[in-house]
C-alpha cells in the first residue's frame, strides 16, 4: 500500500519544531518508529537514530534535520488543492515524510538501511545534533552512502562547498583629525583590500560533470574612534566558499595569499569559522543507479549541508529531497505533493534495486 505522504507531511508541519524546541515532532518520530518491529531505534539527546540489522553487505545512511528556522507568519499547515504550505514544510518535513515512509515501507530490503533524525541543524554548527551523534554516537552513522533530505526538487545536489571565514585587522596611526596629518588612517587602508576583493575572479570548477562557483567576498566592517579621531584599527570579515577539490588548509592559505599585498606587520589575521566542502558522490553505485533509472538533474551543491559531515567519517553523501531551496526560510515556503512523491519514488526504487 503506497504511503500517504502528503497527509503525513501536514502532520510533520503541524508540530512546531523551531531550533532547540524539537522535542515535540522528536517524541512523535521516535514513537512511530519504535511501533516497527523491524527496527533498532537510538534516541540521543533529541536525536533519533533507526537501523535495519540484517547483516547485508552494504548500508545506505537517509538522514534529515527535525528542526526549522521560526514561524513567519507561516506557523500551522494551510493545503490548497496538491500545495502544502508552512514553517518547514519544504526544509525538510517534506523529507523527513519520505523517511518515515521508506523505514514503515522496507521491512527487508536488500541493503541496511539507517534512518537519522538529527536536531539544531538551522542554528550554529556546534550546536548541530548531526554533529552530536559524531562525537556521541558516530557508530549510528556508519554506512557506505548517505542521502540527506535537503530541498532539491527531487534531483540530485552532489557534494558541497566549504567554507572559511577570516577576521583583518588593519593597523593605523590615532591623531587628532585637525591635525590628520599625523597620523594614519585604518579604515582608508581598507580601501586597497575592498578593491583586492572588488575586482576578484572566483573559480569555477567542474568536478565529476557538477559546476561549482567559488566566491570571495567582504561580509562585515568595523572600525572609528570618534568623529575626532583619525582611527588606529579597521576590521574586516572575509568569507570565503570553496570548491571541493581544496581541503580547508588550501583555501585558508589562498585567502591569505589574496590578501597579502594588504597585509603589513602589525596587522592580525584571525580564523573566525571553517567548514570542510564534501566531493560530489555521484560515481558512488548506488548514486550513479538512482541517477540513471530516474534521469534525475545533478547539480553541484554550492552551499554548505552535513554531507560534509558524512564525508569526513567516510561516508558519500548527497542531497536529495522534495522542494524548492529557494523558498526555503520564507513566508511563502511551500512544498508539492508530486514533489514529494517523486523525491519518494526514486529513492525507493533505489533501496530496492540496492547495489
Amino acid at each position: 500500500m503506497s504511503p500517504d505522504l502528503f497527509a503525513l507531511t501536514a502532520e510533520l508541519v503541524a508540530v512546531p519544531s523551531e531550533s532547540h524546541h524539537e522535542a515535540l515532532i522528536v517524541g512523535m518520530i521516535e514513537q512511530r518508529l519504535r511501533a516497527l518491529g523491524h527496527l533498532e531505534v537510538d534516541r540521543v539527546g533529541d536525536n533519533v537514530v533507526a537501523r535495519t540489522v540484517l547483516g547485508r553487505p552494504s548500508r545506505v545512511v537517509l538522514g534529515g534535520h527535525t528542526d526549522t528556522v521560526p514561524a513567519n507568519g507561516n506557523a500551522g499547515v494551510r493545503v490548497e488543492g496538491d500545495t502544502l504550505w508552512g514553517v518547514g514544510s519544504a526544509d525538510m518535513k517534506g523529507g523527513l515524510a519520505v523517511m518515515l515512509a521508506l523505514a514503515e515501507q522496507h521491512v527487508a530490503p536488500p541493503v541496511d538501511l539507517t534512518f537519522v533524525f538529527y536536531a539544531r541543524e538551522e542554528v550554529a554548527a556546534d550546536q548541530s545534533g548531526l554533529g552530536e551523534l559524531v562525537r556521541e554516537r558516530p557508530d549510528l552513522l556508519v554506512g557506505d552512502v548517505a542521502i540527506l533530505g535537503e530541498p532539491t526538487g527531487g534531483d540530485v545536489e552532489a557534494g558541497c562547498q566549504g567554507v572559511v571565514r577570516i577576521r583583518v585587522t588593519l593597523r593605523g596611526a590615532r591623531a587628532h583629525t585637525a591635525r590628520a596629518w599625523m597620523g594614519r588612517n585604518a579604515i582608508h587602508r581598507l580601501g586597497r583590500l575592498l578593491d583586492i576583493l572588488d575586482a576578484y575572479e572566483p573559480r569555477r570548477p567542474e568536478i565529476l560533470g557538477c559546476h561549482f562557483h567559488e566566491a570571495l567576498q567582504a561580509v562585515a566592517v568595523e572600525g572609528g574612534v570618534a568623529g575626532n579621531v583619525v582611527p588606529d584599527e579597521a576590521t574586516v570579515e572575509v568569507a570565503h566558499r570553496f570548491a571541493p577539490d581544496r581541503t580547508a588548509e588550501e583555501a585558508i592559505a589562498h585567502v591569505l595569499g589574496v590578501l597579502a599585498p594588504v597585509l603589513e606587520a602589525g596587522d592580525d589575521t584571525e580564523l573566525v569559522d571553517v567548514s570542510d566542502a564534501a566531493m560530489p558522490a555521484v560515481d558512488h553505485p548506488f548514486v550513479a543507479g538512482m541517477i540513471a533509472r530516474r534521469s534525475l538533474e545533478v547539480r553541484a551543491k554550492l552551499g554548505w549541508t552535513d554531507v560534509a559531515r558524512f564525508t569526513a567519517l567516510g561516508v558519500p553523501a548527497v542531497n536529495l529531497g522534495p522542494g524548492d531551496a529557494t523558498l526555503a526560510h520564507t513566508a511563502g515556503e511551500r512544498v508539492e505533493r508530486a514533489g514529494i512523491e517523486r523525491a519518494f519514488a526514486a529513492l525507493d526504487e533505489a533501496i530496492h534495486t540496492g547495489f
